[in-house]
């Protein structure tokens, strides 16, 4: 098809260009027609720029609706004062066009594209199933630019350190991640396996082994777990390893990534953000002791606190059960929430109740106390107040239960409060590290040592001692990226060394056969020379996500999954056809109302 090209891009076009002859591409955004006058705006990926015709002139006018994709060609002209449109970068400006061509119509869409007040109504899974048209929007392209922008950056950042960009395979051999493996058949051979890969973990540490000493990739990975709204079964990340280095050295390298790249974007993109500070650091035992979780929301305070050893011999059955039974008592204080209202306060009992609370006990700082006050004498209320700090009008509120069930609770509640009452700058982007996690915990239910991020992580070299005879002592040269509540990036300095590795395996119930079988390409080449190295994986989604202030990490990717990983746009997964089972060497058989593989 031969058509008029676009000599300008719709948004560029101002006053410097009145009088020149232009020619311009893109879809119909606003149709107005006044009668003797006819206006159209015209999009493209850089705005919008308005376009006058003479309606005698073009009687084909009236068959045009939005999101047709025309080319205009015309003269541009100063608007008239009064015209004059200040929220438009070209509102000073239109084309008087003398020729128009339609390359292609629309049907009537599905949602409005044209218009974002009427899109917040717009389910999300029509506009992931169209998300070609979904695309189109200005605020969506925004999030793809701004993305691209900091992959950019990240390379730019990367290179100048004499970091080596290396893809590593797709098709891998399953590993233990944390999450399940998607699967794909090896047709040569059924009953074999490719899975894809969760991280290049193991690539990227051979790649040390191979002596690259500076490695990063933009790496797309795969897991099939639960989905959240800041989790997607595909997901692309920012994956990076360097030899002969200490924990500080990547502490240092990823923090001055970190900050260069948001202030960048932040300024280029004129967020409404404050500039990325320096990093506080806390280690894994201080954030559960204080906040309860390893991923602290550090916009505001509201530190936990526990009154155990104050409540131990109350009245207060609740406290003193939960005591005796090896639990803990910690609270929280809601600023100014004494005069919460029976139903709030409900709310907040039901939300704890949510999270594994048996209950939810108030105490309020007010004139006459209230709540469990009357179980408790006044030097106990006076010294619960120093403990946590609280002021005339503040709400304490304490879970009694096991440690971790309390952490989970209060760590919550802290959240839901920090929302409440206004504590989260959303101005603000606080990262923060945490270090020295534990290299295992124990799993009561399969009644065996678990690895607390992936059992190729070092353990501290002042704790290798306790491998076998503590193993829950045992802590970890290992380190996360937290940013207002969320874990935006995790990394360790790895195991380098055959036999520690091993013994790690051996303490993850994995036995010396199966270890081989799985592990021997990565122990062998240990044996060869494997240099000290460590690195981190940073979330390129999740830093999109938190930089525009989205909650969900599907408004950030081009084309998402839904519910259950589920692409209605392509309508996949989908069924394949028979003679593809049978190449794979697979069957489908049904069993009790289930669909089973062999």
């Amino acid at each position: 098809m031969i058509y008029a090209k676009r000599t300008h891009f719709c948004g560029e076009l101002r006053s410097e260009h009145v009088d020149s002859r232009v020619t311009v591409n893109g879809w119909v955004n606003r149709i107005r027609d006044l009668g003797g006058l006819y206006f159209l705006d015209l999009r493209d990926r850089t705005g919008l720029i308005q376009l006058y015709f003479d309606v005698e002139a073009f009687p084909e006018l009236k068959s045009f609706r939005n999101e047709f994709v025309i080319s205009a060609s015309g003269e541009v002209r100063m608007r008239e004062e009064g015209t004059k449109n200040p929220n438009m970068a070209t509102g000073d400006v239109e084309i008087v066009v003398d020729r128009v061509e339609v390359l292609n119509e629309s049907a009537v869409l599905p949602f409005p594209v044209s218009d974002e007040e009427q899109m917040r109504g717009v389910s999300e899974e029509l506009r992931v199933k169209h998300r070609y048209l979904d695309l189109r929007r200005p605020s969506m392209q925004k999030k793809l630019r701004l993305r691209a922008e900091c992959v950019r950056l990240i390379r730019e950042y990367l290179d100048k350190r004499g970091f080596v960009e290396i893809e590593t395979p797709i098709f891998t051999k399953t590993t233990p991640e944390g999450a399940r493996d998607y699967l794909v058949p090896y047709r040569l051979e059924p009953g074999k396996f490719y899975a894809l890969p969760q991280s290049p973990q193991q690539y990227k540490q051979l790649l040390m082994v191979g002596g690259m000493e500076r490695y990063y990739q933009i790496a797309k990975c795969f897991r099939d777990e639960a989905q959240r709204a800041d989790r997607q079964p595909e997901f692309t990340q920012l994956d990076l390893e360097m030899s002969f280095v200490h924990q500080e050295d990547v502490l240092e390298l990823t923090e001055g990534l970190t900050r260069s790249l948001c202030n960048s974007v932040i300024d280029s993109f004129a967020l409404d953000l404050d500039p990325v500070g320096e990093f506080p650091r806390l280690t894994y035992d201080e954030a559960m002791r204080r906040y309860g979780t390893d991923k602290p929301d550090m916009r505001f305070g509201l530190e936990l606190f526990e009154v155990s050893d104050l409540v131990a011999k109350s009245e207060f059955g609740v406290f003193s059960g939960a005591i005796e039974e090896g639990g803990v008592v910690k609270g929280i204080c809601y600023p100014e929430g004494a005069e919460l209202s029976r139903k709030q306060v409900g709310e907040l009992e039901d939300f704890a109740k949510s999270f594994g609370a048996k209950g939810l006990a108030q105490l309020p700082i007010k004139e006459g106390y209230g709540g469990i006050a009357k179980f408790l004498d006044e030097k106990t209320i006076s010294s619960i107040r120093e403990v946590s700090s609280a002021k005339d009008g503040d709400l304490l509120l304490f879970v009694a239960d096991s440690n971790e069930t309390a952490c989970n609770v209060l760590s919550r509640l802290r959240n839901e409060i920090g929302e409440r009452a206004g504590l989260a700058d959303p101005r603000k982007l606080v990262f923060c590290w945490v270090l020295d996690f534990p290299l295992v915990f124990w799993d009561e239910d399969e009644g065996r040592w678990d690895a607390a991020h992936h059992p190729f992580t070092g353990p501290k070299a002042e704790d290798i001692q306790f491998l076998e005879s503590d193993p829950g002592r045992v802590r970890a040269d290992c380190y996360d990226i937290v940013c207002n509540g969320v874990e935006w990036a995790s990394g360790s300095i790895r195991i380098h060394r055959p036999e520690i590795q091993s013994r790690v395996f051996s303490l993850l119930g994995i036995d010396e056969k199966t270890q081989n079988e799985r592990f021997g390409h990565i122990l062998d080449a240990f044996k060869l020379g494997a240099p000290p190295h460590g690195g981190i994986a940073p979330g390129v989604d999740r830093l999109v996500m938190l930089l525009l202030g989205e909650e969900n990490i599907r408004e950030v990717m081009a084309f998402p999954k839904v519910g259950g990983g589920y692409d209605p746009m392509m309508d996949s997964p989908s069924a394949i056809e028979e003679e593809q089972w049978k190449e794979m060497g697979l069957q489908l058989r049904e069993k009790s109302d289930k669909k089973i593989i062999d």
